[in-house]
C-alpha cells in the first residue's frame, strides 16, 4: 500500500469520522481538500466527479483506487488496521455498536446534510429560522434514542461501549459538534455529553476536530 489520500472538506462530519479513526489507528495520510461550501462547490466539478460520481465527501484513494462512503470505509479501515480495534470483539456488542453508529450516519446526518439544507431553501422558501429548526429536530430524535440505547450498557466504563473509543464515538463527536453548531439543547443526553467530552480530551479526536485542520 504505497499511501492513503483522504479527499475532505475541514467542516464535513463524515470526513471527521475518518480523520480520527485515522487517527486513532496511526494511519498516515495525506489530505486532498475538496471545499464543498456554497459558492465554492469543487464537489461538483469534472476532476472530483470523475473520482467520486456521487459528489461527495469524504473519498478516499488508496494505490490509485478511490472509494467513498464514510461508513464502507470505517469498515475498511477496521478490517486492514487491525489494532487498535474499534469494534468489540464480542459479536453482540459489535451489532450494538454498529447500531450507535448507523443512527447518525444513516438517520440523522442525511436529513442534515448541506445538499438537503440548500433544498428545503431553494425549492420549499424554508427560512433560516426553519431550517435550523429542521436540524435540531432530528438531532433531538436522534439524540433521544441513542440515549436510550445506552442507558443500560457498562455504567462503569469510561466510555459508552467499553473504555476505549469505538464506531460509536467515531461517529458521536462529530455529530456532537455539529448539534453545538446549531445551538440544540443537549441537558437531555448526560451520557453522550459525556461521551464525547471525554473523547475530545483525547489526542486523536483533537488532531480531527474541524478547528485543527481548518484551512487558514
Amino acid at each position: 500500500m504505497s499511501g492513503v489520500k483522504l479527499y475532505e472538506y475541514w467542516r464535513s462530519s463524515a470526513a471527521y469520522r475518518l480523520r480520527i479513526a485515522l487517527n486513532l489507528k496511526a494511519i498516515d495520510y495525506e489530505s486532498e481538500v475538496v471545499n464543498i461550501a456554497p459558492g465554492a462547490d469543487e464537489q461538483f466539478g469534472d476532476a472530483y466527479k470523475t473520482l467520486n460520481p456521487q459528489m461527495r465527501v469524504p473519498s478516499i484513494e488508496v494505490d490509485g483506487q478511490v472509494a467513498g462512503q464514510s461508513m464502507a470505509i470505517l469498515e475498511w479501515i477496521e478490517e486492514t488496521w487491525a489494532a487498535p480495534a474499534l469494534l468489540p470483539a464480542d459479536p453482540w456488542k459489535r451489532l450494538k455498536v454498529r447500531g450507535f453508529a448507523d443512527v447518525i450516519a444513516c438517520d440523522i446526518h442525511p436529513l442534515n446534510n448541506l445538499s438537503v439544507l440548500a433544498k428545503l431553501g431553494s425549492d420549499f422558501s424554508a427560512s433560516k429560522d426553519a431550517v435550523g429548526e429542521w436540524y435540531r429536530d432530528w438531532i433531538i430524535r436522534g439524540f433521544t434514542a441513542l440515549e436510550a440505547m445506552v442507558a443500560e450498557s457498562d455504567l462503569n466504563s469510561a466510555l459508552l461501549f467499553g473504555d476505549e473509543p469505538t464506531l460509536a464515538e467515531v461517529c458521536l463527536v462529530p455529530q456532537m459538534y455539529n448539534a453545538r453548531r446549531f445551538d440544540t439543547p443537549l441537558d437531555a443526553f448526560p451520557r453522550l455529553v459525556d461521551a464525547d467530552a471525554k473523547c475530545r480530551e483525547i489526542d486523536a479526536f483533537k488532531r480531527a476536530a474541524p478547528d485543527a485542520v481548518k484551512p487558514d
